[in-house]
């Protein structure tokens, strides 16, 4: 495809776009109902193509996440096509964590163009499953506790990282965020504000479980250290949810009931499983991922309208801004406090709440972020609507900055 430049480039040719949406509200596991990964599915199917206007029929290629498929730990795809009773050319499973969504946006539009399929069906569930007579709550619980480590026979994090202590997500975050603060400093107030700006826009997202809840820098600095320097508020929040969305060629897409918002450009980038391997932790998978999208699409960081970067914790924003481009190395704290980083803001960020304010249910975390760059594009976000909205930059980021993945969409 030829640039305006006249460069001939790699990848998308931009002719897929993501037409319909859905996402159950987030809600607390011990009161959101639980129900299978199939009958999820088939709800979340069923509500994204009422959304964009599509019949069932309509689909013949799936996105599925793995690999905590309730039902199935193996021939997901057909498992789930043959529940929904879709005649499939083209199934994958995605296991890249909170980078799935954006993973599967690409992997559907690449099927797309090449031919594969018309429309795919990109889908994540994470309401708990009915829980079987032989299944174990406290095996359950007890393989929470070790977060994305494996903890399997010759695992690695098993032999070299567990036993000393580098357990679950927050300790390897809290370890980069003491890399950062050694190398360029650390404004514990500047990191407070992202959750504080986040939580603003949360504020003007009625879907958002910590709507109607506003913060203060002063609230966050004061809430319970958990991994230092990390407070509980720069911590997502475990939610059930789930979410699913649809990706069709041109020809559906002019068919659909909203705005296209056309796939352009992405990148993805896998470095390590656990940080202690990473050759070095402050240069995230982010950088390589983003690049590749923007080049992809043909822009630059400063033609973006709007950003929904991927935020587990603050260190991941903070890292996030500056890989990717929207900040130089170093300056990502000054940027966060010389920039409104609400809807109404000068760079709007996150504007459903990010997961910081949203929730996060699981894997499908990420499609929150995915899902509220699609109905910006579509001008379908009530107050939180940001003006003239027609590119927006996604990003999705697995394990402890393992995986990471980056999404250019625009409005035609």
């Amino acid at each position: 495809m030829k640039t305006t430049t006249g460069e001939t480039r790699m990848g998308l040719q931009g002719q897929a776009a993501i037409v319909g949406v859905a996402q159950y509200q987030p809600e607390k596991y011990s009161t959101a109902p639980r129900m299978f990964h199939l009958e999820q599915v088939a709800d979340l199917a069923r509500q994204a193509l009422a959304d964009a206007g599509l019949a069932a029929s309509d689909i013949d290629g799936l996105c599925v996440n793995g690999p905590h498929f309730h039902e199935a730990s193996s021939f997901v795809p057909a498992m789930v096509g043959e529940y929904l009773g879709a005649q499939l050319n083209f199934g994958e499973v995605v296991d890249l964590g909170g980078a799935s969504a954006v993973a599967m946006a690409w992997r559907a539009a690449a099927a797309i163009e090449l031919g594969l399929c018309q429309a795919v069906l990109c889908v994540i569930p994470q309401r708990m499953a009915p829980m079987g007579p032989d299944e174990d709550p406290m095996a359950m619980a007890r393989a929470m506790r070790y977060g994305g480590h494996s903890t399997a026979f010759g695992a690695p994090e098993a032999e070299f990282d567990l036993p000393y202590g580098h357990m679950a997500q927050n300790t390897g975050y809290a370890m980069i965020a003491q890399r950062y603060k050694a190398r360029y400093g650390y404004d514990e107030a500047a990191m407070a504000k992202i959750v504080v700006d986040q939580r603003s826009n949360a504020c003007a997202n009625p879907k958002a479980m910590f709507y109607g809840k506003p913060l203060s820098i002063d609230d966050v600095l004061a809430s319970r250290m958990v991994a230092d320097p990390l407070h509980v508020l720069e911590i997502v929040m475990p939610v059930a949810g789930g979410a699913a969305f649809i990706v069709t060629n041109a020809a559906l897409a002019a068919r659909s009931r909203h705005r296209p918002a056309w796939i352009k450009g992405f990148g993805e980038h896998i470095i390590s499983k656990s940080p202690t391997y990473a050759p070095e932790m402050l240069d995230t998978p982010i950088g390589p991922a983003a690049k590749r999208a923007f080049a992809m699409a043909g822009i630059t960081p400063a033609d973006i309208d709007v950003a929904q970067i991927y935020d587990c914790y603050t260190i991941t924003v903070l890292l996030t801004l500056e890989d990717a481009g929207f900040a130089k190395k170093g300056e990502g704290m000054a940027f966060v406090r010389e920039h409104d980083l609400t809807y109404k803001g000068d760079f709007p960020l996150n504007t459903h709440g990010g997961q910081l304010g949203f929730g996060q249910a699981g894997s499908a975390g990420g499609m929150s972020q995915l899902i509220e760059a699609v109905e910006q594009i579509r001008g379908t976000c009530g107050e939180r609507q940001v003006a003239h909205c027609d590119k927006a930059f996604v990003s999705g980021t697995g394990g402890v900055m393992s995986e990471q993945t980056a999404l250019i969409l625009m409005g035609e």
